[in-house]
């Protein structure tokens, strides 16, 4: 192992600088997922994951554990400031990163359910909510392993916060750094510490006893029978009709019986789904496996990225059948209205908080090729303005709208409406902000949520006036093929 450091800016008085963190290469490029089990007892471990080969988008992975702050939010109310709090505990630490170590070098990290966007528009709260996960789960962490799989390199990088004394945080930075690497030289296997996620809660399962089955795969059920999906399409599109709005996102909560741990199903999920937007994320009871394939948000320098996925076909075995659904989705006028929508909607949500004439769209409706699915993907980039920051392009953006509708906030209502129960941490965010105001996101879409011995695993798609019914059903089905893989 090599030791080096960084250069640390002194700028603001008013934070908490280090001199340097402690940072540590590791002589091997080691494998993501058993260092994730060698974690994965820890409280609040997240791993953010490229997992499949997607140049620019794949070149880095982080691990991290063990936070030293945690904010948790079970029910975000309309007109509170969810993130003041966590706002205010990470800006009293700054760092001055380099090119030389991936971006992610500690910060804030965590996600955000979908629910969450009630704290600025007020829908419904009569949902059903059997799971109970929180809306927001944010910890500030000190600590991370960073890959850097263009350069096959990685490092654990230890800040030593929330110590203030530059030789306390020193010292408190050789000591996590000991710590973690002891943790990646152990062989305590995995089936030594228990998962609380597993219990199954005798309530629970009552409680989502009244589901139906999906004849696909035995023990499949989901929240709204196909009957009643395709007659809930038909609504949406009378709202369409109606001129209430263009288009909304419906979607049907797929569930299946837990017997595994999660980090077990996660392995499954990333060789079934590989996405460059995967990770994993696990709080007391609960845990989040994620194989999305949809950036949420990029903040990079005050450069702000978005890349909506709108527009779906399902994948052919043969390759020149294959080839010709691809030139289908491009060609689709239906597929491409709806990303279109959806592009003016991000559009008008940075030009909120992005400089003047900054926002522009260097990608429309380019087709992207995934394990089970390919996808019309686009993408939206601005400046943001110098007086906002990160949790300001949050509340204006938050939820994405390519998981809405547009416009978004009738959407949303529409879709409280018509979805019996909560999205919980689908269509949310699983997201980390470091230090120096670096920030990645994705969208929760291709997720399974797991809790009390229970996955739940909600697959939808965009409807528009143009919509058949029998086919937005089918799309659904097409969406969760890679994620009933890992299950079978």
């Amino acid at each position: 192992m090599q030791n080096t450091g960084l250069t640390i800016s002194h700028s603001d008085d008013q934070k908490t600088l280090a001199e340097a963190p402690v940072v540590e290469e590791l002589d091997d490029f080691p494998d993501r997922l058993s260092l994730l089990k060698r974690f994965a007892d820890l409280e609040g471990v997240i791993l953010f994951e490229s997992a499949m080969n997607r140049d620019s988008l794949s070149r880095y992975s982080f691990l991290t554990a063990d936070p030293f702050y945690q904010k948790i939010v079970q029910n975000v109310q309309c007109g509170e400031d969810p993130f003041s709090e966590i706002k205010k505990q990470v800006n009293q630490f700054s760092v001055k990163t380099t090119a030389e170590l991936p971006s992610f070098q500690g910060g804030c990290a965590g996600f955000l359910g979908y629910e969450a966007g009630n704290a600025w528009e007020k829908l419904s709260n009569n949902l059903i909510d059997e799971f109970k996960t929180p809306d927001l789960s944010i910890g500030i962490y000190d600590w991370v392993i960073s890959w850097d799989h263009q350069k096959q390199k990685c490092w654990i990088i230890s800040q030593g916060f929330p110590e203030t004394d530059f030789k306390r945080r020193q010292v408190r930075a050789e000591e996590r750094l000991k710590f973690i690497k002891e943790r990646i030289n152990s062989n305590l296997p995995q089936e030594e510490r228990p998962s609380t996620v597993l219990k199954t809660d005798k309530i629970l399962s009552e409680q989502l006893a009244t589901q139906w089955d999906v004849p696909v795969l035995k023990g499949l059920t989901t929240n709204i029978s196909r009957g009643d999906y395709l007659q809930k399409v038909e609504r949406v599109i009378e709202y369409i009709l109606a001129g209430d709005i263009f288009q909304a996102n419906l979607s049907q909560r797929l569930l299946y019986p837990l017997n595994e741990n999660p980090v077990d199903l996660y392995s499954r999920l990333r060789e079934c789904n590989p996405a460059p937007f995967a990770g994993y994320y696990s709080q007391q009871d609960w845990a989040i496996l994620s194989a999305s394939p949809e950036r949420f948000m990029d903040v990079d320098q005050g450069k702000v990225s978005t890349r909506p996925i709108k527009g779906t076909r399902h994948r052919k075995s043969g390759p020149e059948a294959d080839l010709f659904t691809r030139d289908e989705l491009r060609e689709s006028v239906k597929d491409r209205a709806e990303n279109v929508m959806i592009v003016d909607l991000l559009r008008n949500d940075l030009s909120r908080v992005c400089l003047p004439h900054s926002v522009h769209v260097p990608e429309l409706c380019k087709v992207e090729s995934y394990e089970t699915v390919q996808h019309l993907v686009s993408e939206i980039r601005g400046t943001l303005r110098p007086d906002l920051d990160v949790w300001d392009l949050l509340r204006a953006s938050f939820p994405g709208g390519s998981i809405t509708g547009a416009p978004n906030v009738r959407s949303m209502q529409i879709i409280a409406e018509l979805e019996p129960t909560v999205r919980g941490p689908y269509c949310g965010s699983l997201f980390y902000l470091g230090f120096d105001g670096r920030m990645d996101s994705n969208i929760l879409i291709r997720t399974f949520t797991c809790r009390k011995g229970w996955i739940q695993c909600p697959v939808g798609g965009g409807i528009t006036a143009q919509s058949d019914p029998e086919k937005e059903y089918q799309e659904t089905m097409d969406k969760a093929e890679g994620m009933l893989r890992a299950l079978r």
